[in-house]
């Protein structure tokens, strides 16, 4: 076969294979899920469950992994925020009567671990934002880096074994090397059992997305929230009806406000980011949809304390919000909240404090939002 006939040929099997691939993959159904939130019954109950401080450097934005048997909180823990020396930190919570049984913090992720375990092979430098793949058990995303910092950043899913990371692969979010992007709110879960992940990039025209993927973890549409003339990161989505949900961003450039944009078609369209009437230090929120136009925030939204940590209510899908409990004070440096609702109905939240120091954990059900 001629060299000229070769390459013909190689082409048309290319086209072949994109164009059996579009036909076999189902079209994305655009239809959040509409699962109604379980309320915890019984008494109102609020434990802190975990108060940890790392015994030297930082240990920060912690994230909530669920499960079968419990729940577990893990963290980045090195010498500082980005440094060669950060792994992935947990400590898992099993049910213990009616109070919770914890595990002593351990190593959970290690930058060496994952390396050796990446198709294909990288080096990793450090560790960051890392969550929940709920979409695959036993599977993680993670901020990882392999060269610079955060701009250099790319997500990992990452498949968990008994004794650590056993598998891992770049998701493929940009052609710009692959880099620069990051992750740190839960995921989003979809009508047909699909799940998406807000992502979000970070070099240069910094914006939120949300990432489509297919059953395979393959990313299969990328939409992103508009953001002329803010870098609006961090996106925090809560669905509140099939069609409709709000996002909530942080302002990277620090305006001194909280940004928020909506889709009513699902995800496919986002309203351009606008500015609230809420402030905000530039730091990311958590929130959890309560059922109805009801939501629940925990927010650093005080101008008097960046740092001080608050839940707030409201009633009519995020146009406005009233305080509902001080939960941090501005001396206790507390960032980077996630919010986690359990089988159970119970309720998570946890933290850092102590200016990246140290990760709270507490464990809360709707009986206690109605009293306290």
């Amino acid at each position: 076969m001629s060299v000229p006939l070769a390459i013909a040929a190689l082409a048309l099997l290319s086209v072949c294979l994109s164009v059996y691939a579009i036909w076999r993959d189902k079209p994305l159904e655009w239809r959040f899920s509409e699962a109604r939130p379980v309320a915890s019954a019984g008494k109102p109950v609020f434990e802190t469950v975990l108060d940890y401080t790392a015994p030297a450097g930082q240990a920060h934005a912690p994230a909530i992994v669920t499960g079968d048997d419990g729940f577990s909180v893990i963290w980045f823990q090195g010498s500082a925020e980005a440094q060669p020396d950060v792994d992935i930190f947990a400590v898992k919570f099993t049910p213990d009567g009616d109070d919770w049984r914890a595990s002593d913090p351990a190593r959970y992720v290690t930058r060496s671990g994952l390396g050796k375990v990446f198709e294909p092979k990288q080096l990793v430098v450090t560790l960051g934002n890392t969550i929940q793949n709920e979409a695959a058990e036993g599977h993680l995303y993670s901020t990882a880096v392999s060269v610079g910092g955060w701009a250099m950043a790319s997500v990992a899913d990452v498949t968990m074994g008994k004794e650590g990371p056993v598998w891992a692969r770049k998701l493929n979010l940009s052609p710009l090397l692959n880099r620069s992007h990051l992750v740190k709110s839960p995921m989003i879960k979809y009508a047909d059992g699909s799940h998406a992940l807000p992502a979000y990039f970070e070099m240069g025209p910094t914006f939120a997305e949300l990432v489509r993927l297919g059953p395979n973890g393959r990313v299969r549409d990328v939409r992103r929230m508009p953001s002329k003339g803010v870098k609006a990161i961090q996106p925090m989505i809560v669905p509140l009806d099939e069609h409709r949900a709000v996002a909530f961003l942080r302002d990277f450039d620090r305006s001194g406000k909280l940004w928020i944009s909506h889709t009513s078609d699902g995800g496919q369209s986002w309203s351009p980011v606008t500015a609230t009437d809420m402030r905000n230090p530039s730091a990311p929120v958590a929130a959890l949809h309560l059922g109805g136009e009801r939501i629940m925030m925990v927010a650093n939204d005080d101008p008097e304390g960046s740092d001080a940590l608050r839940l707030l209510l409201s009633g009519d899908g995020g146009a406005s919000w009233h305080p509902f409990r001080d939960l941090e004070p501005g001396s206790a440096g507390a960032r980077y909240p996630m919010l986690r609702r359990l089988d159970t109905g119970e309720i998570v939240l946890t933290y850092s404090h102590g200016q990246k120091r140290g990760v709270r954990a507490h464990v809360f059900n709707d009986a206690w939002l109605e009293v306290a």
